[in-house]
């Protein structure tokens, strides 16, 4: 199974999703494609194993971290260890925790988060909704930043200044008082990074869990 898996993986990280076919999948562990269904039984539970397989990483990373006096600084790092798995791997991001039945890691490191949230005084739908909101920032900016890319970006005819300086430059010439915002923040938008947009947005979530638990 370990053999099936990291040939799984290797083929999601080449290709995506629809690089992975049992005939792909064969012919790179050099077998047959009868051979594969001993270990799964279609391509949505590959997906959901490969996807788990690939979270162990993120999982061991997690877990070899000593813990700290803060929980909020715990779920900070634990958050950022994850977000920087799914920007290594943008196909995690349509997998994860969708089927903890076969994703045991995904299921301890979201595990591993929540019991972050027991060392706070909140109520068990606040942790609930606390780890939610967490895994939804992590897991919904990856997912973005890993969509297909426009295809002059692809092909290399524009940079990512030049592509994004050509959107500001419009959102500049906007009516002000139609789209007061849009024009306030185009410079923002103009040379953001999107790591610190991530950091910025994960800060936001846990800075209103602290707000909520009273915690210093």
């Amino acid at each position: 199974m370990e053999a099936v898996l990291g040939a799984a993986v290797a083929l999601l990280d080449e290709a995506g999703p629809p690089a992975l076919t049992f005939r792909a999948l064969a012919a790179r562990l050099g077998t047959g494609v009868g051979t594969i269904y001993w270990y799964v039984s279609n391509k949505e539970e590959l997906l959901d194993r490969a996807t788990d397989h690939a979270i162990g990483g993120a999982l061991a990373a997690v877990e070899e971290r000593p813990e700290s006096d803060d929980p909020i600084a715990d779920l900070r790092a634990m958050a950022v260890v994850l977000f920087d798995a799914i920007i290594d791997r943008p196909w995690l991001a349509a997998y994860f925790m969708r089927n903890t039945n076969m994703q045991g890691n995904s299921l301890r490191l979201y595990e591993k988060l929540g019991r972050q949230t027991l060392r706070l005084d909140l109520s068990p739908r606040q942790r609930f909704h606390a780890v939610s909101a967490i895994t939804g920032v992590v897991v919904g900016t990856a997912a973005d930043l890993g969509r297909e890319l426009p295809q002059e970006l692809a092909d290399g005819d524009v940079d990512r200044d030049a592509f994004l300086g050509r959107f500001a430059e419009q959102w500049r010439s906007l009516d002000s008082a139609e789209f007061p915002f849009v024009q306030q923040i185009a410079e923002e938008f103009a040379g953001h990074d999107d790591r610190d947009q991530f950091l910025a947005a994960l800060e936001l979530t846990l800075s209103g869990l602290r707000l909520q638990a009273g915690a210093e």
